[in-house]
Formats: structure tokens, C-alpha cells, sequence
């Protein structure tokens, strides 16, 4: 029998976060490496217009799986507030419930992303030039979508319950398999983008795998039974309650960011190639960040789940001054090494100059964006996602492409994409700050 996962509900609230927080940062840092390590062989191996191509087809990737992931998010908000209060029975049907909708959508998100990435790619007025390697990298991408979805809530259930080790073990493995095969298919076989898109197929669904076993053998009440994976009426209601907001945010904030890109490839491969640089950049510095979420949303669910009340204010706030100081400190790190971290994806010096011009723009804001994203997983550790969802799809989608609707056909300058996400992540800021002011919110939480 495998070593029980002590519940979040007990113990310093600081080590607990901390000491959950950390295999999730490394864990993250692994899973960013797949996508970074696929724009640095293909632009240094393959060169710029392969890694325009990469890099354009991130916004529509999490559009489509954004969604699932937002769903799987509530899953796991389910599953640990039942685990937090003991429920072992909620706890196995929520889990089943959860895989059951995981199969469901695999299957779906296939079809969905192999038939509509060339329309969307066309429509993102994508260069020509880049057209046929990005469609080749979406549909092979796509075609793996099952292993993702697994994974993805897989490992939800495993950080419901406070397990941030093994995904962590996994991660490791599938990634140095993925370096393996980005190497073996690019460098030695010369398949092109669909070698990059094909290894990191491959080495998700390893990763997928890994973490079915582990819920297959555990002695836990969160034990993975095959012949029990079915769709239970009330926790898929619930899971969809809470996960159907998160859901359809990121899918709506990230059809906006396809919107922005398309207003970036009008200024051209190389201003495509630099911004698709810098993000990889964002999503390696914003790591920290989303590790301390993550473990928030868990904390607060076990603990309201277990109904403790003052250790879920408390962690809360601990939370938040930790993500905003290491948010800022890593803004000011990004914002003067710049040029040396775009030139090692790309050394041509207009892809640099564009990279480092949007580094430089966001960099300094970045304490605002983890404030945003803290009280985010706060609320919806309590289950209230709608507030999240409505304050972010107004202030990161709607402001976002009217403001560039209206700034870009006056200028014609590529400043105004970069400096209107500090600007709606100040404006999401003052917003949460305000309702989070509100007394009575964990209170009702509680109640819920």
C-alpha cells in the first residue's frame, strides 16, 4: 500500500503551502520545457519561419484546451473538498466522474482540433509562409489530444489531494523523453515541425500513463477502478458548477489572444517569431507563480471542506504576498536580461529587438498579473468561479481587442499589443481587490 497524503487541513500553513508549492514549480518548470525545448531545436535547427510557426499556434492549442483544463479544475475542487472533510464515498465517485469526463472530451478535442486548425489557422491571418508547417504542427498536436486530456486530470485529481510528488516524477521523465525524441525526429531524422509536434505527442501520453498506474495502485480512497468509471448525475453537476466558468474563461481570454495574434502577424514573421520568443520567456517566469495558485486553490478547498475558516483567511493571505513578491522580483530579472534570454531561441536581431520591446513593456507588471491570478484561485478553491470568469473575460478579453480594435488602425504600431496587457492586468487587479475587500464572501463560501 502506498504512503497516505496528509490533508492540507492540518499543520503550519506556510510549510504546507511551501512544501506542496515546490514539486508543483518543478513540475510546471518540466511541462513548460516541452514547448520551450520544441521552439529552441526548431529555431535553431529549423530556423525562423519553423518557429513562427510553433509559436502561432499557442493561443489557438489552449483555446481548445483551455477549456477541458478549466473543467478539470473543478473537478478537482470537488475532490478536494470532499477530501478535506473525510467523505470517502463523494470522494470515489468524484474521481470516477471525473475520468469518465475526461474519456468523453479526449475523443472530442481530437476531432474538433484535426478539423478546424486549418480554418482557424487561415483565419489568424497567418503569412502564407508559415501556413502548411503551422497546420502540420496543430493536427499532429491535436490528433494526441486524448493523452493530454488524461493527463491533465490525471493529474487534477493528484493535487486535489495534495500529491504534488508524483506528477512531479513524471514530468521529469516524459520531458527528458520528449528531449530525446525532439532530438531523434528533428536533428537525425528531419520530419520538420511534425517531429517536435509527434515527440511531444509521445511523451505526454507516457506522462498520462505513469500517473494512471499510480491511481490504479494506490490504496487511498481516491483509487482509480476502471470497471467504477461512470458519469455520477450530482458530482458531474457539481464538477461542471464550479469547472464550467474556469472553462469557458480560458477558452474566451484565449480566443482573444488568438485575436491579438492575428493583429501580431500582420507586422510579419519576424515580429511573430520574436513575441512567440518572449512568451515562452512569460510562461518560464510565471511559473513560481502559478505553482503558489495551484497549491492555493487546494489549500482552501480542503479547508473549507473541513470547515476551518480562519487557517483558509490565513493561508489565503500568505498566498498572496508570496506570489506578488516573487512575481515582481522575477518581472525585474526578465526585464534586464531580455536580449540575452530572446537570442537564445532566435539571434537574428530584428527578432530580438521585437522580443525584448515586448519583454520590456510587460516585465515590470507582472506583480499585478499574480495578484490577479491569486485571488482567482482563492475564489474558485471556495467555488466561486463565476467571479473570476466575468472579471477576467471582461478586463483580459473584451478591453484587450477593443482597445487594440480602436489603437491599431490609428498607429499601426505594434507598442499598442504590448502595453495592453499590463494594462488590463492593473485594471483586473483594482477590481479583485475590491470584491475580495467584501467580508462576507468566505463566509457564504463556506455555506455553499
Amino acid at each position: 500500500m502506498s504512503k497516505a497524503v496528509e490533508p492540507m487541513t492540518r499543520g503550519s500553513i506556510g510549510k504546507r503551502l511551501i512544501l506542496f508549492a515546490l514539486p508543483l514549480l518543478l513540475g510546471n518548470l518540466f511541462q513548460q520545457l516541452y514547448n520551450t525545448v520544441d521552439s529552441l531545436i526548431v529555431g535553431n535547427f529549423l530556423g525562423s519561419s519553423a518557429l513562427a510557426a510553433v509559436s502561432s499556434s499557442g493561443s489557438l492549442i489552449f483555446m481548445l484546451i483551455g477549456f477541458l483544463s478549466g473543467i478539470s479544475s473543478g473537478a478537482g475542487v470537488v475532490v478536494s473538498r470532499y477530501f478535506g472533510a473525510s467523505d470517502s464515498q463523494n470522494v470515489h465517485c468524484a474521481v470516477h466522474t471525473t475520468v469518465a469526463f475526461g474519456l468523453a472530451a479526449g475523443v472530442l478535442m481530437t476531432a474538433a482540433g484535426v478539423l478546424l486548425s486549418p480554418q482557424i489557422i487561415v483565419w489568424m491571418g497567418t503569412p502564407e509562409s508559415v501556413i502548411p508547417e503551422s497546420i502540420t504542427y496543430l493536427q499532429i498536436y491535436f490528433s494526441g489530444s486524448l493523452g493530454f486530456v488524461m493527463y491533465n486530470i490525471f493529474v487534477g485529481i493528484l493535487q486535489a489531494i495534495g500529491d504534488s510528488r508524483h506528477p512531479l516524477y513524471y514530468l521529469i521523465i516524459s520531458s527528458v523523453l520528449n528531449l530525446v525524441l525532439d532530438i531523434l525526429f528533428i536533428g537525425v531524422f528531419h520530419t520538420g515541425v511534425g517531429g517536435a509536434a509527434t515527440a511531444t505527442v509521445i511523451s505526454q501520453a507516457f506522462s498520462a500513463v505513469l500517473c494512471l498506474v499510480r491511481l490504479l495502485r494506490t490504496g487511498e480512497n481516491y483509487k482509480l477502478q476502471i470497471k467504477a468509471i461512470k458519469f455520477h448525475r450530482r458530482l458531474l453537476g457539481q464538477i461542471v458548477r464550479i469547472g464550467l466558468p474556469t472553462g469557458m474563461q480560458n477558452s474566451i481570454i484565449a480566443f482573444a489572444n488568438v485575436i491579438v495574434q492575428s493583429y501580431i502577424n500582420a507586422f510579419g514573421q519576424m515580429a511573430m517569431a520574436g513575441y512567440g520568443a518572449y512568451s515562452k520567456i512569460e510562461g518560464f517566469a510565471f511559473l513560481p507563480i502559478n505553482s503558489f495558485t495551484i497549491a492555493m486553490t487546494t489549500f482552501v478547498g480542503q479547508n473549507l471542506g473541513a470547515g476551518q475558516l480562519e487557517r483558509t483567511r490565513k493561508g489565503a493571505r500568505f498566498g498572496i504576498l508570496v506570489t506578488i513578491g516573487l512575481a515582481e522580483l522575477i518581472g525585474i530579472i526578465v526585464f534586464l536580461f531580455a536580449p540575452q534570454l530572446i537570442a537564445a531561441f532566435d539571434s537574428t536581431p530584428e527578432v530580438i529587438r521585437f522580443g525584448v520591446e515586448k519583454a520590456r513593456s510587460a516585465a515590470l507588471f507582472y506583480c499585478f498579473l499574480a495578484y490577479s491570478h491569486s485571488i482567482a484561485s482563492i475564489l474558485r478553491g471556495a467555488g466561486r468561479s463565476i467571479v473570476p470568469m466575468a472579471i477576467m473575460i471582461f478586463f483580459w478579453c473584451v478591453i484587450r481587442v477593443l482597445f487594440l480594435s480602436v489603437t491599431i488602425p490609428i498607429t499601426h504600431s505594434i507598442q499598442m499589443i504590448y502595453i495592453v496587457y499590463p494594462l488590463t492586468w492593473v485594471s483586473s487587479s483594482l477590481v479583485f481587490l475590491l470584491y475580495y475587500k467584501r467580508a462576507d464572501w468566505l463566509n457564504q463560501s463556506q455555506r455553499r
